[in-house]
């Protein structure tokens, strides 16, 4: 997610929020969060200090997909797709079937209940746009119906001046999950997929009163996919996007301020996370327009391309 303190997008003058910033024309009490760390007192980079251990279990990418009128999960090996009976959520055993990748439709890879998605958490793109770091993660909703497929449209709103992509690593949970230590935050992570946060900065300001909920929640506007890559390096993970084929963002889960298990700790603090829910991390240095007919992609380190064309 961009800095929230920009009222109307990169180069505008700053406008603080009553929602993030202090100074604001509310006073929140302040959350008690037994696992957190001030950011005042935090080191440069605590996720690069973090030791990540391969799992033993088999690396697959799960897909979700439609073959005619059937909807099923599957593994994908390059153009085959060994389908699974029933979900992976509840353990990953192959029907004994197979179909070619080029003959189905990829769907996302999940149907989460909600999104959560994690605000100004790259400590360069605050830097950048000298956003504050942060206490505690801040923390919006994207609704399951903005949910949306690899090679989708996404539906630019008529009238808007900012319609951003954002590249984010989206970590899908896989069971359910409600006060988990940090310690033990990865044993509930099914694996790891691709996600864009679009978002209308015209909405996402005082002028507009703060409308997040629309801002980020409106229909397409949560591309997911295109699978779950069940092993990865969360502590050092790449993510970038590229508009019409040109680089736009490139960046590390390593300059999180916080890490992904400290993230799952904060969240599962006071709600309770479901199987197939995603966590969309945050977004690095670089995001910017989308117009009518250009294409954004999507790319996270071992998982893939999620690719989507804007209407």
């Amino acid at each position: 997610m961009e800095a929230p303190c920009l009222a109307g997008g990169h180069g505008s003058p700053r406008q603080r929020s009553p929602f993030c910033c202090r100074g604001g024309s509310q006073t929140l009490p302040p959350v008690t969060w037994s696992g957190g760390l001030q950011a005042a007192t935090r080191s440069a980079n605590l996720c690069r200090r973090t030791k990540y251990e391969k799992s033993e279990a088999a690396e697959v990418k799960i897909v979700r997909y439609r073959s005619g009128t059937r909807t099923e999960y599957g593994i994908q090996k390059g153009d085959i797709i060994q389908a699974l009976e029933g979900s992976p959520f509840r353990g990953i055993k192959e029907a004994g079937r197979s179909v070619k990748a080029s003959d189905v439709r990829l769907l996302a890879p999940c149907l989460p209940s909600k999104v959560l998605a994690i605000g100004a958490s790259y400590r360069s793109h605050c830097l950048e746009v000298g956003q504050p770091i942060l206490d505690e993660p801040m923390m919006f909703f994207k609704p399951s119906t903005s949910v949306v497929g690899p090679e989708d449209k996404l539906i630019r709103p008529a009238g808007v001046k900012r319609f951003d992509y954002e590249a984010e690593v989206g970590v899908v949970i896989k069971r359910r999950a409600f006060q988990v230590s940090k310690d033990k935050a990865l044993d509930y992570v099914l694996g790891y997929t691709c996600v864009n946060d679009v978002s209308v900065r015209d909405w996402q300001n005082v002028a507009a009163n703060w409308q997040w909920g629309r801002a980020k929640g409106s229909d397409t506007f949560c591309p997911i996919g295109p699978c779950i890559e069940t092993e990865g390096n969360p502590y050092d993970m790449g993510v970038e996007s590229r508009l019409n084929g040109v680089r736009k963002q490139r960046g590390s889960t390593s300059d999180l301020i916080w890490d992904i298990p400290s993230m799952i700790e904060y969240l599962s603090s006071t709600m309770t996370l479901l199987p197939g829910d995603v966590i969309a991390t945050g977004t690095p240095v670089g995001v910017s327009n989308m117009n009518p007919g250009d294409v954004i992609e999507i790319i996270v380190d071992g998982v893939g391309t999620l690719r989507n064309y804007i209407a």
